[in-house]
């Protein structure tokens, strides 16, 4: 539930108002097909108890496009011939009000539904004996478990232009649903429209976002609407001024889709649907807090301003960075700290909380690796490969930055640190998007990092996304972020890939093996086996599963290795073969990660069911061989398909820092563009630069070309 509409919680009567468009189909009939699922979803709101109150366009649209038939059908040819006069509007409300409620009460009665008719008009409500007699009529409706449909009644209506005449009380069907919520005391108004809900621009533009949350003091007079309603008299413009009113006299309203399956109830689960009216809304949001794509863009601006700086330049932010951690090493304690306790009160597992804290030892190591970070070799601008095409003709491939990254992380607040000390070496712009867990730790280390950034770059080259909820949005800006890199469970990297059309580096599960041979020193596997499980249970790169060879098996050795694991408090489970000769628990899954103090083992035939058992079960991030016998390492370490593959080394070993990259952003599991721990190269892509003196194809005639390799000469 999006904790701004935890309000839905609360209510009990509700006002629904169907526009012309959602009713009625491009060519005019009524879309008997959408009509009938909004009215399913109804009929299960009024079976949980809610007291639901419609309001319906449409008639007029209706009963013209009838009149119009019958016209048709009446006319002989030579009056086809004339010039067709417009059917009275009036004439048209009454046709179709009769043929619209008809419909109506068919559609409920299937539902076993007993709905009632009310035509109301402006002059009505200027009675106040009328408004009493309306209150009392709708509660003992209401009652009796009926739905009763309101219209204004334009047949009989004053209104001289109904078009056109917005004066008086109400002037159509968007007012006067306002004014009905507000008159019955409803807790919620809905308006139903042909599009998602209020748009910063007109919804057809793809630069224009949706709302969410309606502002009056941010949005009201820098909205452009789109057109009119193609039906009906108001459109957006009309369902705003209604909405506004309403919110104001304290009935909270959404703008939603009637198009959209099961869209009333998403917006009852309190589920982020559609534009929220809300008086209260002020209060929520700052003012001048950037949306999604400004935050996407500002980053990209920046980006620019860092990629034109020198290389030093660059390395001086990230020092001055470095300093700062240090310097604040106090106020970012305090912050964390609060963090940890709020996890613990929550009862997290411990391999979170131990992802989540941020010491004395983890800060000085962070500040340590940016330094070190500031101190590689400069990476924008290399020549990869020269190439002389022709004479004169010039060819180099160069790298350069991706332009902006999202990057959406879990608990860990170091994290954060690594990753935007490597946006601003590569000349990146950044969007980061932690866990919960660790929101005071991010908002502080935000904080610091983005003061740390001169104004001739822009402390918006670094952007933090505090809710989830702008998560979606940013997965659409596929013309603004260049790739999304998701640090989590496989689950979150499995979601972020079907939700966005931007590239995704995806860094899934780390189920590491390591695989102890039959030639394997024991004391060496041992050593390799308590440091790949115990360094750091909840790391990506920690051991969760041990294979064994199975000559192995029943030695003294293999019982010596589980040992060595069970007094570093580790809990052992088994494979179907290893559970039955060991008597321990067997594992639900070979494919599981669980990150605490806890592994699977198994016993195999020999490296190649070693092999086997990786490509089968593994996630392919890291895997390691113990083994004295070169030709048996060479083969696992040639057959296992993942990113690292180590032979007599702890798996904890694949690490960015650990590999000479300074830190990383992750460790991909992908197999194009980067893989395994991803540092500075891998937030880089490349460019052609062509140098040539007036040359043209011109059908490749008289171009001669070499296709020489030049020696690129690198700076001293």
């Amino acid at each position: 539930m999006d904790p701004t509409r935890d309000f839905v919680k609360n209510i009990k009567r509700v006002v629904f108002k169907v526009g012309t468009a959602v009713v009625t189909r491009n060519d005019g009939r009524l879309a008997i097909g959408r009509v009938g699922a909004i009215f399913e979803q109804l009929e299960e709101l009024n079976s949980q108890g809610y007291e639901i109150i419609l309001v319906t366009s449409g008639a007029v649209g209706a009963g013209c496009q009838r009149l119009k038939y019958r016209r048709l059908l009446n006319s002989s040819f030579a009056d086809l011939q004339k010039p067709q006069v417009e059917i009275d509007g009036k004439a048209c409300a009454a046709v179709g009000q009769n043929g619209l409620m008809a419909v109506y009460d068919s559609l409920f009665n299937q539902l076993n539904i007993t709905s009632s008719q009310l035509l109301v008009t402006d002059n009505d409500f200027k009675n106040p004996e009328f408004r009493t007699q309306l209150s009392r009529t709708v509660n003992s409706l209401l009652a009796l478990r009926s739905i009763p449909i309101f219209n204004e009644n334009d047949a009989i209506s004053t209104r001289k232009a109904p078009y056109e005449d917005s004066t008086g009380i109400f002037w159509d069907n968007d007012s006067l649903a306002a004014l009905l919520a507000i008159e019955l005391k409803a807790d919620l108004l809905v308006l139903l429209s042909d599009v998602e809900g209020l748009y910063s621009g007109p919804p057809s533009d793809p630069n224009s976002k949706l709302i969410y949350t309606y502002v009056k003091q941010k949005h009201q007079g820098v909205i452009t609407f789109g057109d009119k309603s193609r039906v009906g008299r108001g459109g957006m413009t009309a369902k705003v001024k209604a909405a506004i009113s309403a919110a104001d006299a304290g009935t909270p309203v959404v703008i939603a889709s009637g198009y959209v399956s099961e869209n009333i109830a998403k917006v009852l689960e309190g589920q982020r649907v559609g534009t929220l009216f809300h008086r209260d809304a002020h209060s929520w949001v700052t003012l001048n807090e950037l949306s999604a794509r400004e935050m996407a863009v500002a980053a990209r601006e920046c980006s620019t301003k860092l990629q034109s700086v020198s290389s030093e330049e660059r390395s001086k932010i990230l020092c001055g960075i470095a300093e700062a951690l240090e310097e604040n090493e106090t106020v970012i304690k305090v912050e964390n700290d609060a963090d940890v306790a709020a996890a613990r009160e929550a009862g997290y597992d411990e391999s979170l909380i131990s992802r989540l804290v941020l010491n004395h030892a983890k800060i000085s190591t962070l500040a340590k690796s940016i330094r070190k970070i500031a101190d590689m070799e400069e990476p924008i601008g290399q020549i990869l490969k020269k190439t002389e095409l022709a004479e004169g003709l010039i060819l180099e491939k160069t790298t350069c930055p991706l332009g902006v990254l999202l990057i959406i992380f879990e608990s860990r607040p170091d994290a954060l640190v690594q990753i935007a000390s490597l946006a601003i070496r590569s000349g990146n712009g950044l969007l980061l998007k932690g866990g919960k867990e660790a929101r005071c730790t991010n908002a502080i280390l935000h904080k610091v990092i983005t003061a740390a950034i001169p104004e001739t770059v822009g402390e918006k080259l670094i952007g933090l996304v505090t809710s989830k909820e702008d998560i979606p949005d940013l997965l659409k800006l596929d013309d603004v972020i260049d790739l999304v890199i998701p640090r989590g469970s496989n689950r979150l990297v499995s979601q972020i890939k079907s939700s966005t059309k931007i590239p995704v580096l995806g860094h899934s599960d780390g189920i590491c093996h390591v695989y102890v041979d039959k030639s394997a020193n024991i004391d060496m596997a041992k050593n390799i086996i308590v440091d790949s499980k115990l360094d750091y249970p909840a790391a990506c790169n920690a051991m969760e599963t041990l294979l064994v060879h199975q000559e192995l098996s029943s030695s003294e050795s293999f019982q010596e290795l589980l040992d060595e694991l069970s007094q570093g408090g580790v809990t052992l489970y088994g494979g179907p073969r290893a559970s039955s000769m060991l008597n321990i628990s067997e594992a639900k899954s070979f494919h599981h990660e669980y990150n605490s103090r806890a592994c699977t083992v198994e016993i195999v035939d020999d490296v190649k069911s070693a092999v086997h058992h990786i490509r089968r079960h593994g996630s392919g991030h890291t895997e390691c061989i113990v083994a004295e016998d070169v030709e048996t390492a060479e083969y696992f370490l040639h057959q296992v398909d993942s990113a690292a593959v180590f032979h007599n080394a702890s798996t904890r070993f694949c690490d960015g820092m650990r590999f000479g990259l300074g830190a990383e952003v992750g460790i991909s599991t992908s197999k194009i563009h980067a893989r395994g721990p991803v540092g500075v190269e891998g937030l880089l892509t490349t460019k052609w630069i062509l140098r040539g003196n007036g040359h043209i194809v011109k059908g490749d005639e008289g171009v001669d070309y070499t296709h020489n390799n030049l020696v690129v000469l690198t700076e001293q």
